[in-house]
């Protein structure tokens, strides 16, 4: 029986009587044979320069950045700290030696690196009438454990920009190493972590359908959910949000709840304006409920209220 299979080199799905058939077509294999020889080639070449300082004893600071990894101006950075030794051949040539390196990275174990958090700028006055010492620096015997950058936008499904603006809103501590930000794990867990157990919900809503259902502007649908904690979850670049919560929110149940009339019913069946209704609302304490734009009122209380503007001859003609 003819099996299908997807080509490792351009994804179609094809027909196959052969297990090890890897390919759709002979172009593709070639193809593919190629780019595994392109990418033979780009590393042997980006090796190259590095298997080459291994021999050299004596390396410029160009030669000395590729074999750190990092740029020149960090190793003039090095050199001006006293952190690595260099000697100065001319006006434009210094040099430095890769047993000198190798010293600086002995003498420097790695040590974990314990972020704290920058005071707040404070004023005159402040500073003036404030006894105490800095309160806002973080103890530094405090041992903090850290997600990285990609792994905070991984499980809790920010983008980059809100992460920054979280960590800056939130005071995250953080550190950067090797050009790479780590923050908090503790402080982002308290931050963006939930208690909800997204798996036991069950029906969910994009945004527009979020608009559609509850009356919400399209444009303000992330930000009612951000600040109400409702659940979401992205999956494919969409987002999507817990029914459920949205309707225990917005009460959508009552809509339908024989037991209360909305502005609108009442207008049509006692043929007063939404000014009337409101000072009546007011002045009589009529419960009222509102169910997103719309305010429900009490169906008994209303009839109520009703019957006794009839009975002092209060009500329009024909009602």
């Amino acid at each position: 029986m003819p099996k299908t299979r997807k080509c490792a080199y351009c994804g179609k799905v094809f027909t196959t009587n052969i297990g090890m058939q890897k390919y759709c077509s002979e172009e593709c294999a070639e193809k593919a044979k190629e780019s595994k020889k392109k990418r033979q080639r780009d590393f042997l070449r980006s090796v190259e320069p590095v298997m080459e300082l291994q021999q050299q004893e004596y390396l410029t600071f160009s030669k000395a950045a590729i074999l750190l990894g990092c740029t020149r101006q960090y190793v003039y950075k090095l050199v001006e700290q006293g952190k690595l030794p260099a000697s100065r051949l001319s006006s434009r040539m210094a040099l430095v030696r890769k047993s000198d390196i190798e010293k600086m990275f002995a003498a420097n174990p790695y040590n974990r690196v314990l972020p704290y958090l920058k005071p707040k700028k404070t004023s005159m006055r402040q500073k003036t009438s404030s006894k105490g010492g800095n309160k806002n620096v973080m103890p530094t015997d405090e041992v903090l454990e850290y997600y990285s950058g990609e792994e905070v936008k991984q499980i809790y499904k920010v983008k980059q920009s809100w992460l920054y603006a979280s960590a800056k809103r939130h005071q995250i501590p953080m550190c950067r190493i090797a050009g790479r930000n780590y923050y908090s794990k503790k402080h982002i867990d308290a931050v963006f972590s939930t208690t909800i157990d997204l798996d036991a919900i069950v029906d969910w809503l994009s945004p527009q359908e979020v608009a559609d259902r509850y009356g919400i502007n399209l444009a303000a649908v992330r930000s009612y959910a951000h600040r109400h904690k409702i659940p979401s979850k992205r999956e494919y670049g969409h987002t999507y949000y817990s029914q459920s919560h949205f309707d225990e929110l917005r009460r959508t149940d009552l809509l339908e709840d024989e037991n209360y009339y909305t502005v609108e019913q009442v207008q049509q069946l006692y043929g007063l304006t939404k000014a009337n209704i409101c000072h009546i609302v007011k002045v009589k304490h009529i419960e009222k409920t509102k169910v997103g734009r719309l305010n429900l009122l009490l169906r008994s209380d209303v009839e109520r209220v009703m019957e006794e503007r009839k009975s002092l001859g209060m009500m329009p003609a024909g009602f």
